[in-house]
């Protein structure tokens, strides 16, 4: 791998002593995926995640809620039935 072309994208600027330490790690890095391609997977079953994912979120379900006079009531400011906030795009 081209350390000083990987640099040039990330646009990082390295000297000479940075590039032989990043060619040296990245070397050990891929020389440790070779050895992962050794590993027998086949009994594997294909995961997106390490953990079954659960959602727990609650079903939707219909319940009472606050009439709109209550919910108005502690409004700082209200126009029309609706809550008044401030402009926030120019």
């Amino acid at each position: 791998m081209d350390v000083r072309y990987v640099a040039h994208l990330a646009r990082l600027r390295l000297n000479a002593e940075e590039e032989a330490k990043l060619g040296r790690q990245l070397d050990q890095i891929l020389s440790y995926i070779k050895k992962l391609d050794e590993v027998d997977v086949s009994a594997v079953e294909p995961t997106a995640h390490a953990f079954p994912l659960v959602n727990v979120t609650r079903p939707d379900e219909s319940r009472p809620s606050l009439r709109h006079e209550e919910a108005m009531k502690n409004a700082p400011a209200q126009a029309n039935g609706l809550f008044m906030v401030p402009k926030i795009v120019e």
